[in-house]
């Protein structure tokens, strides 16, 4: 890595720097061009604001005249008298014209003596009792503008007195101000340029020499891995906000946008998000979601003693977990399988022993019992519950349990019609539930009852009950909210399947539909699972289409 670096520094030696400087003085130089421009309009609209203030502060020095207002209301205009004042005033103020106008348009004083008693081409504007400023082009050029209304003695509205500042006043004022700024504008320049430079030589060190298409091509690649591999990938900054997410990772984590954001923001309160953050420690770190089984491993990052954060990778595991405890179940269906073809097989040479020392009758009785015992089991079930798929799935489990030593009983108080609602759940609760049950019960040495395993199935119109109850060890005090948690268990592994998700997913999907799921603590637990007949969550969907059913094993 370090010649890779070396190599790449030594090629690109000035040019990066040079270039970075070369673009800022060019971005330096337009905008502060573009900034004195907009300084000049600003200025400009600045300037035409006080000159058109300051004409409407002469028009109400003109309209307050008693004068004008007296030979405006009373001698039908006035004659030359207001001629003469609105002229005294004009030339005192410097102002380019001051028009008294009355309610028709007719003027009654002009800079230009011609126009006086002409009308004016614009409608009277001050009949709102109200000032009025803005840039007019008169018949003496281009002017700020400012207009007042006249009301005679008697408080009577008899015209309006309008004031213009000609424009080459505040042209003037503009360029007597312009120098100044532009003086200011070129120091800016020059100390943005040794800015600049100053920052092309730092961006030159903190880039390890690359050059910019070396440093976009590095970004690709990143990007190109980062996005292209199955694997979820987030990065954490010190304070904790997420720096960098894969496509991968917001896939299986159901993440939006995320950059900059907490996992407070994120993600609610659980198991995930204390594996992401780093409360739980260690590696491989198993977590259920309503979607996925993940594997989640951190990584703290620090840099000569400096911590720069974490990265955290997260697997699915889904159809991995599901093909693993699928085989396990597989093996444990072959032993089971074995075991049976052993005793058939004794009973085949007991039957055999019979028949050579010519006791027929016991024989037949053997042979019997033997045809009978399993289609009994079956049919006892079907007695009570209708749907095929479960009856298949108790009595399979009731065959496994068998050859553990455990007794699975079937409740009198058991009825399950043919179609049960949400039975692809029903059959997962069960079956881990009882996976669960069999697992607790055939630890240890047998009670005094023997190993049982007891099941309850019950459907009424609002929703469906389960109860499983064994004679094993029970939940530990304290744990009735824990055991529910992903990878929870005081079991070690056995064979393929990993432990700690049976009862972690059997919670989630009753929580997820709308259920309650409670336990007993001490000895021999008992788990209560009610399922309402309706789920707000549509058929097909969650972590049961990926995990086989009655799979996950046991977690006690």
């Amino acid at each position: 890595m370090t010649s890779i670096r070396t190599w790449i520094g030594r090629g690109g030696r000035g040019r990066l720097s040079a270039r970075i400087l070369a673009s800022q003085l060019a971005i330096l130089a337009l905008t502060g061009v573009i900034g004195f421009v907009l300084f000049a309009f600003a200025q400009r609209s600045t300037l035409d604001r006080t000159y058109e203030e300051r004409a409407v502060a002469i028009a109400k020095t003109t309209a307050a005249d008693p004068q004008i207002r007296r030979a405006m209301q009373y001698d039908d205009g006035g004659g030359a008298v207001v001629q003469a004042v609105a002229e005294r005033i004009r030339q005192s103020s410097g102002a380019s014209y001051v028009v008294v106008i009355d309610l028709h348009g007719i003027r009654h004083s002009h800079p230009m003596p011609q126009l006086v008693g002409s009308p004016v081409a614009e409608p009277i504007a001050v009949r709102d009792g109200r000032p009025h400023v803005g840039t007019d082009q008169g018949a003496t050029g281009r002017s700020a503008n400012g207009k007042v209304p006249l009301y005679g003695p008697t408080g009577e509205l008899v015209g309006e007195v309008s004031v213009g500042i000609p424009e080459h006043d505040v042209l003037g004022e503009l360029w007597h101000e312009l120098p100044t700024f532009a003086v200011y504008a070129a120091i800016a320049t020059a100390l943005g340029s040794a800015a600049a430079y100053l920052l092309a030589r730092r961006l030159k060190r903190s880039t390890f020499g690359l050059e910019l298409e070396e440093i976009a091509g590095l970004l690709q690649d990143r990007e190109a891995m980062l996005h292209g591999i199955r694997e979820g990938v987030l990065a954490f900054a010190p304070d904790g906000r997420i720096t960098v997410v894969n496509d991968e990772a917001r896939r299986l984590l159901g993440l939006g946008t995320a950059l900059g954001s907490t996992l407070e923001e994120v993600l609610p309160d659980g198991r995930l998000r204390r594996a992401l953050d780093g409360t739980l420690t260690g590696t491989d770190i198993n977590v259920l979601t309503d979607e996925h089984c993940l594997v989640v491993n951190r990584m703290p990052v620090t840099l000569h003693g400096r911590a720069l954060g974490a990265v955290v990778t997260v697997r699915d595991r889904t159809e991995l977990v599901g093909l693993l405890r699928e085989l396990d179940s597989v093996r444990g269906l072959t032993d089971a399988l074995r075991a049976q073809q052993h005793e058939f097989t004794n009973r085949m040479h007991t039957l055999a022993g019979l028949l050579d020392i010519g006791a027929y009758d016991d024989a037949y009785e053997v042979a019997v019992e033997s045809a009978g015992a399993g289609q009994a089991l079956t049919e006892a079930v079907r007695g009570r519950i209708g749907n095929p798929l479960m009856v298949g799935l108790v009595v399979a489990k009731t065959t496994v349990a068998a050859e553990r030593g455990v007794r699975v009983v079937l409740d009198d108080d058991s009825a399950l019609g043919e179609d049960p609602p949400q039975l692809p759940r029903l059959l997962t609760i069960v079956g881990n539930l009882l996976d669960n049950a069999i697992d607790a019960a055939g630890d240890g040495p047998p009670p005094a009852g023997g190993r049982t395993v007891a099941l309850t199935l019950a459907e009424d119109e609002r929703a469906t009950t389960v109860r499983v109850a064994d004679t094993g060890p029970g939940v530990p005090p304290g744990a009735h909210e824990s055991i529910f948690e992903d990878g929870w268990s005081t079991r070690p592994e056995r064979g393929t399947a990993r432990r700690g998700l049976g009862l972690a997913l059997v919670h989630r999907l009753v929580s997820r539909h709308g259920g309650t799921i409670t336990v007993s603590e001490g000895q021999g637990a008992v788990f209560t699972v009610r399922l309402p007949s309706s789920s707000p969550v549509p058929p097909g969907e969650g972590l049961t289409k990926a995990l086989p059913v009655g799979s996950v094993g046991g977690e006690r």
